[in-house]
């Protein structure tokens, strides 16, 4: 079929879509743009061919190669298949996961993966109904399988579908496995004889359906982390829940009844899955308040004084605790939930293994972006602490490692409300999550304490800790280049020194490579030229990180003033990190000059 929409880059790609896209709706929508010589749209769809990376793949779902479609799951499966029978010799008999959340074509996406590797001889286990994408990482591990796929966004926006890929150690993959999937992408582009047929699924032994006895198995493994059933039988805490219109309930719901802790109140509106997301704005329970007020709402008319909200595909998880003094919501960011699942994972490894703790073989860790309280109580109690790079890639790759060393990794989280509670899952989980953060309120409550009074009383023992983030928005990448470089030849064609009036102690630029806080002045972490992230340490005890995003045009800034645990005006030194934050605006970010657009 030949096109003329006066661009042969264009015309040349209109045929080949439509030499291999067998989806009428996507065809639809090319020959109708084409028709109308609708060449703005058609650039977006066909210039760049949507990037497989750490994350797998995340876009907007539609016609054309820059969006999720069948064809681009073809393609990348194609690829995945290849470097996976290249990569690893009996991965075809070892067999891959695939598994799906809630959204538009999330099954159909699943489906089609699936065909190809069953077509390509390898066992499949593919999930017969939605699942939490922690089930995929950890089915990757029970069954020692050599990869695992989860099709899902998470809580990205309802137009979006996405395609995330684990590896054989259950961890998400890292560099060169995303390369060498992305190499083998570009080189299995057609779509191979029978890719678009779906109909073995129904007739290959090579294909499993492991959801009822996964979900028996990871029960059973998630009440190892329970230690006080008793308390939990009796436990007068009241809960309510919300899966945000997304796959968690019945999960939730499981795993608290083996924690043999009361039923939940759901929140009515948003328990069903539903990929309209048609109460929230955004389908994220990091939002706060505003994407919690049904949650809020639901708890006060039936006396529950704990939210537990998971997102879509349920690997987050958000608390918020109802505050009787001055009847209000507290609503826990995930450094605070951090700090307290950080505590806690503690406390019962310490009540479990009384008099014979083996500290210098026990684990916790967390994004170089979040809350360094890990570290502080790390330092006072004996156990190690561990910094990775951002996303749970790397802390569920480096957990591996160190388990694969005899090492114990009792707990990781970033400040994303993201929570790895110990090793069954090398990945967030929001679902063991959600029962442990249960059997933690009742516990405290038969201490007389709330969630927010224990989190002030590991302030006090261990220093208070207390974070800004928050972002920009620039769709300019000469802008953000412009705006980082300035920042790392301010003075005198240096890194600063101060910001504003806070003194600079030490500078680690991870697209530069450099540290000035290591001997040679060279990074440790690893580096990365195609992202911005630079780190300030402050002679106060602050933390400021600035850095961009992956997935979003986005500049992000993280801020945490920590302090000595003597220091117990927390009001004075909330207001010092207030101050640094808009000197790093002012100084650093100058969102006037560069034009950044604010989050407010």
């Amino acid at each position: 079929m030949a096109f003329d929409v006066g661009n042969d880059f264009l015309n040349k790609q209109l045929c080949q879509w439509l030499e291999w896209d067998k989806n009428e709706k996507t065809r639809k929508e090319i020959l109708d743009l084409a028709e109308c010589k609708n060449t703005d749209e058609l650039h977006k769809l066909f210039d760049k061919r949507i990037a497989f990376g750490t994350a797998g793949l995340r876009a907007a779902m539609g016609a054309g190669f820059s969006r999720m479609n069948d064809l681009t799951i073809i393609q990348t499966t194609q690829g995945l298949v290849k470097h996976l029978l290249e990569a690893i010799p009996d991965g075809s008999s070892r067999g891959v996961v695939v598994g799906f959340d809630s959204r538009y074509n999330s099954p159909r996406y699943a489906e089609l993966a699936a065909s190809i590797l069953l077509r390509e001889g390898v066992k499949v286990y593919l999930f017969s109904a939605i699942v939490p994408t922690p089930y995929v990482p950890y089915t990757v591990r029970k069954y020692k399988c050599a990869a695992g796929i989860m099709v899902t966004a998470s809580h990205n926006p309802k137009d979006d579908n996405g395609y995330k890929v684990y590896w054989q150690n259950g961890a998400q993959i890292t560099s060169p496995t995303d390369k060498n999937i992305a190499t083998h992408i570009e080189a299995n582009l057609e779509p191979w004889q029978n890719s678009w047929d779906t109909s073995i699924i129904s007739t290959s032994p090579l294909l499993q359906h492991p959801l009822d006895e996964i979900n028996n198995l990871y029960m059973l493994d998630v009440q190892k982390y329970c230690i006080y059933r008793d308390i939990n039988k009796s436990s007068q805490v009241r809960f309510t829940y919300t899966p945000m219109h997304g796959v968690g309930l019945q999960y939730a719901q499981r795993a608290f009844k083996s924690f043999d802790l009361s039923p939940f109140v759901a929140v009515k509106e948003q328990s069903s899955p539903d990929p309209d997301f048609p109460t929230v704005k955004f389908p994220n329970p990091e939002e706060g308040k505003s994407a919690l007020n049904l949650a809020m709402k639901t708890a006060e008319e039936n006396n529950c004084s704990i939210i537990l909200a998971n997102d879509p595909d349920a690997d987050r998880i958000a608390m918020a605790e109802w505050n009787k003094v001055d009847h209000s919501w507290k609503v826990f960011t995930g450094n605070e939930t951090g700090a307290l699942l950080g505590w806690w994972a503690f406390h019962c490894y310490q009540h479990q293994r009384q008099n014979n703790q083996q500290w210098e073989s026990v684990y916790m860790l967390a994004s170089t972006v979040s809350s360094k309280i890990l570290r502080a109580i790390g330092k006072k109690e004996g156990f190690k602490f561990e910094e990775t790079l951002t996303g749970f890639k790397w802390m569920g790759n480096r957990s591996h490692q160190l388990q694969e060393k005899g090492h114990t990794v009792l707990f990781a989280f970033e400040e994303a409300i993201g929570f790895m509670y110990g090793s069954n899952v090398l990945d967030k989980d929001g679902i063991s999550a959600c029962a442990i953060l249960a059997e933690m309120a009742g516990y405290l409550a038969t201490q007389g304490m709330t969630m927010k009074e224990k989190l002030y009383d590991i302030y006090k023992k261990y220093g208070f800790h207390y974070s800004i983030n928050s972002y920009y928005i620039c769709h300019h990448q000469p802008t953000i280049q412009n705006m980082f470089d300035t920042i790392r030849t301010m003075e005198n064609g240096s890194y600063p020194s101060a910001c504003g009036e806070f003194k600079i102690t030490g500078t680690r630029d991870l697209t530069t490579g450099f540290d000035s806080n290591q001997p040679d002045n060279k990074a440790i972490l690893p580096t990365s030229k195609s992202s911005q992230m630079i780190t300030f340490t402050f002679e106060n005890g602050a933390v400021a990180t600035l850095r961009t995003s992956g997935t979003e045009p986005k500049i992000k800034y993280y801020t945490e003033i920590c302090a000595d645990p003597s220091l117990s005006d927390y009001e004075a030194l909330k207001e010092e990190l207030r101050h640094l934050v808009q000197n790093l605006i002012d100084n650093f970010l100058q969102p006037n000059k560069n034009n950044l657009q604010s989050n407010v």
